[in-house]
């Protein structure tokens, strides 16, 4: 089976500063990834690569088999969707026209939004719990609702691939497993790809079916959650010395952080 999207060898640069290299992995149709490491190891990079917003210094990145540097940005963006941690809008847009932005890479340049678009933007706002925000102006919003506001114009593009760097960052504990619970339904019911960048391990562990693990703009671990967040991980990447037990509603490992890991120890 093809995978939606492979990465090869990967390197990526920021102000002619390496800040990625040696990144290999493939992501499937209808999968949750889970990309996490430490503050300032790449992972707000990575997804940029891979949304076309950082040409590769190295190695490709495929999308449905195609090298991304020769897909237009149009192309990348019926196939892509990116949300970023953070967004700043200068104009007293509503909701809705955030929103309804979503549709542009399937629009024509002189055509206007049909009712299907229209539609479709109203099914990304009642699944992101922004419906009733739709006459709000974005300035006028919390940050958590602007950040579900942005989750919804994702959406309303449509991605086989939804990115989302920090996605419950600004979102209280309702909204949180509130929004995670609905990605991961989207993935399952239409096959859609999800990578989100996520501090939180225990998130990571709860809804990843993969996990990659950075270290100072390196691999560290890939594959399924359990394995690439050990204690060994964990506890090397971060610092850290964790306790992992098992979660008793859920079944999943869940990491208990205790104190900060002294030199030369596990």
């Amino acid at each position: 089976m093809q995978h939606l999207l492979d990465i090869e060898n990967l390197s990526l640069s920021l102000d002619k500063k390496r800040i990625l290299s040696g990144i290999s992995l493939s992501i499937t149709s209808g999968s949750f990834t889970c990309i996490t490491g430490p503050n300032g190891s790449g992972k707000t990079t990575l997804m940029k690569g891979i949304a076309g917003l950082l040409t590769p210094e190295g190695g490709r990145i495929l999308l449905e088999g195609n090298d991304t540097r020769s897909l237009g940005a149009k192309k990348i963006a019926r196939r892509v969707a990116y949300v970023p941690q953070d967004t700043v809008i200068d104009f007293e847009f509503r909701a809705i026209d955030i929103v309804m932005m979503g549709r542009s890479p399937h629009i024509g340049r002189f055509s206007t939004e049909s009712r299907r678009d229209c539609e479709i933007a109203r099914e990304a706002m009642e699944l992101t719990g922004t419906w009733e925000l739709r006459d709000k102006s974005i300035k006028g919003m919390s940050g958590g609702e602007r950040q579900r506001v942005m989750i919804a114009r994702a959406l309303a593009q449509e991605p086989k691939l939804l990115l989302l760097d920090e996605p419950t960052s600004s979102l209280d504990i309702h909204h949180q497993i509130e929004l995670l619970d609905v990605l991961k339904e989207l993935s399952k019911s239409r096959g859609m790809a999800i990578a989100a960048a996520i501090h939180d391990l225990n998130l990571a562990m709860q809804y990843g079916d993969k996990a990659l693990l950075l270290d100072k703009g390196s691999m560290y671990a890939w594959g399924e959650p359990e394995s690439v967040l050990s204690r060994e991980n964990v506890s090397k990447v971060y610092g850290v010395d964790i306790y992992i037990i098992e979660n008793p509603l859920t079944g999943k490992p869940h990491i208990i952080p205790f104190k900060k890991r002294a030199a030369n120890s596990l």
